[in-house]
């Protein structure tokens, strides 16, 4: 049996501080290549997944709303994942700060929680029935804003890329200047946007929103870092990834389009409800599975991937622009192709290492 030999950090250094890539082109582009996957994935995936940002089929538009969206939704993965791998914490710290970064996105800097105007001109906002007296913030946007993001923005891009990197799923992929980098980065687009849908539009959300809209954010912050870390049980065998994965898509299936705001009375709340159940459902699952012999990050892949799945498939079904073309369908499909031909990637790369 070899032992391995530990080297400990130099006066200064970072003991988190990732190791140096290779000093070929090579090997600087694999070292680089989950950090660059994930910065580009995650504002793919939360802006234009469903396709009413742009098509896949319009390479120069599309470049320009990436590049435009990445600094807000790939600094934010980039930073919910570093701070959670350098505490050495797993999956419940993460989507805790996803909904974090998804509060303060949607409460702070946009601010479209209380600007139910900003979105107008889509069919989706014309009609709210889940306003919550006292806040004035619907519950439909809520859950979309808030939840969304944190799973489809932020928690599904980031198994993916893990799962395409399952040597380095569990490790810091920044040091300390790339964390720099990014937080600037983050500050900049937060800026921007502020500017964009709050400071040139004249809109102010009232001060108790915002100190509420904080106040929470913090909490989930806090609560990332407080929640008890998962052990493994020895009771019972993790199930099939096919059957975490089946249950994923249902559970997203009915988060996604039981929801509808444009239904009067009390079925909009019971919409609510039943959404949040599914979701509630899965998460519970997922969490005592989770715990028990045999779970792999394949399965966690399974849990992440299908909100991504069921995303582009109901993209064919909506259309904010109203205009269906087969340059969006066309686009929808590719959309599909590649979400599908990424989590099947993923599933063979996880399931590789996992043998060896």
């Amino acid at each position: 049996m070899t032992q391995q030999l530990t080297v400990p950090p130099s006066r200064g250094q970072d003991p988190h501080e990732p190791g140096r890539p290779g000093r070929s082109w090579r090997d600087r582009l694999i070292w680089w290549a989950p950090v660059v996957g994930l910065l580009f994935l995650a504002p793919f995936c939360a802006e234009f997944l469903s396709g009413y940002q742009g098509s896949v089929l319009n390479p120069i538009g599309l470049l320009i709303g990436v590049l435009l969206v990445t600094p807000l939704y790939g600094s934010a993965a980039l930073l919910i994942r570093e701070f959670t791998r350098r505490a050495g914490r797993g999956w419940p710290t993460m989507l805790l700060l996803g909904a974090a970064f998804g509060l303060v996105q949607a409460g702070l800097i946009d601010q479209a929680l209380f600007n139910h105007g900003s979105f107008a001109d889509g069919p989706y906002w014309q009609t709210l029935h889940t306003i919550i007296p006292g806040v004035e913030i619907d519950a439909n946007q809520l859950m979309t804003f808030v939840g969304g993001h944190m799973l489809v923005s932020f928690a599904a891009p980031i198994a993916v890329v893990e799962a395409l990197a399952p040597t380095r799923a569990a490790k810091p992929w920044l040091g300390r200047r790339g964390l720099v980098v990014v937080v600037l980065m983050y500050l900049a687009a937060a800026g921007y946007y502020l500017v964009d849908f709050v400071i040139a539009p004249e809109f102010r959300a009232r001060p108790v929103q915002l100190i509420a809209t904080g106040v929470t954010a913090l909490l989930l912050a806090a609560a990332a870092f407080l929640v008890p870390r998962l052990r493994t049980r020895s009771r019972g065998r993790a199930p099939w990834p096919v059957l975490v994965a089946l249950l994923a898509t249902a559970a997203h299936t009915v988060f996604m389009v039981i929801r509808d705001p444009g239904s009067p009375g009390k079925w909009a709340w019971s919409s609510i409800a039943i959404a949040v159940a599914a979701l509630a459902l899965l998460g519970a699952v997922t969490l005592i599975c989770s715990t028990r012999p045999g779970w792999t990050p394949a399965h966690t892949l399974a849990a992440a991937g299908p909100a991504l799945v069921v995303y582009a498939a109901l993209a064919f079904a909506v259309d904010p622009n109203g205009t269906f073309s087969t340059t969006k369908y066309l686009a929808n499909v590719l959309n599909l192709a590649i979400v599908l031909a990424l989590l099947g990637w993923g599933y063979l790369r996880t399931s590789r290492a996992a043998r060896h």
